[in-house]
């Protein structure tokens, strides 16, 4: 068997351990020996994009921001939603990610970046959401979720007073959306303690296949 070529590491502010590898075409980011992403499956990601988008579809320069780069597969979605007066704000905590994302994960996305509605931030999105005016869209594609978190900083996204943090920096009417890699029921919890609005959608992770079934929470 082909056995993987390893691209890139990068070690994070808190320790961690970031490894970009090729096999056959097949890209993945491991994070301290764990699959992180790939561009193996991304459908549910493009689809927390569209369906976060079509929430706020009939708004004027709608402002976006999404938490976590990965590979680019959200943020294309969001660009190919979105209208031309759009601006999407990337927080990515991360500065190798997004190098690789210049470099060689440009091709797999269709070179989002280089779209000029698209701008990239290095720093965490906790911080960012609270700048500038108001959001209509906020998508977090952080980790691999509430009940899965690998960067022990992105547990608190997931808390209660990330929750409230977000919120308050969304727009009236606009849309919190939430990517996991499975079902979480503490957060489920969490999410009707609070008396939120918010919806459940379990979808494929990739296309064309059945399962394993990903989690978008959605929140308005």
């Amino acid at each position: 068997m082909e056995p993987w070529r390893e691209i890139s590491r990068a070690k994070t502010e808190t320790g961690d351990t970031l490894v970009l590898r090729e096999k056959a075409g097949v890209f993945e980011i491991r994070c301290n020996g764990w699959d992180l992403m790939s561009n193996r499956a991304h459908a549910s990601e493009e689809r927390m994009a569209g369906e976060a988008l079509a929430v706020i579809a009939d708004r004027p320069a709608p402002r976006i921001l999404i938490g976590g780069l990965g590979m680019g597969f959200t943020l294309r979605a969001a660009l190919d939603a979105a209208p031309a007066d759009a601006r999407i704000e990337i927080a990515e905590i991360a500065p190798e990610i997004v190098a690789w994302n210049r470099g060689p994960l440009a091709p797999l996305a269709g070179r989002p970046l280089d779209d000029s509605r698209a701008t990239v931030r290095t720093g965490d999105v906790a911080d960012i959401m609270g700048q500038g005016r108001p959001w209509d869209a906020i998508l977090l594609d952080t980790d691999n979720g509430p009940g899965a978190v690998m960067l022990a900083g992105n547990a608190a996204l997931y808390a209660r007073e990330g929750l409230a943090r977000a919120r308050a920096a969304l727009a009236p009417g606009g849309v919190l959306a939430l990517w996991s890699a499975d079902r979480s029921g503490p957060f489920e919890a969490l999410l009707a303690d609070e008396g939120l609005s918010w919806r459940l959608v379990e979808t494929p992770a990739a296309s064309g296949r059945a399962e394993p079934l990903h989690a978008i929470y959605f929140v308005v």
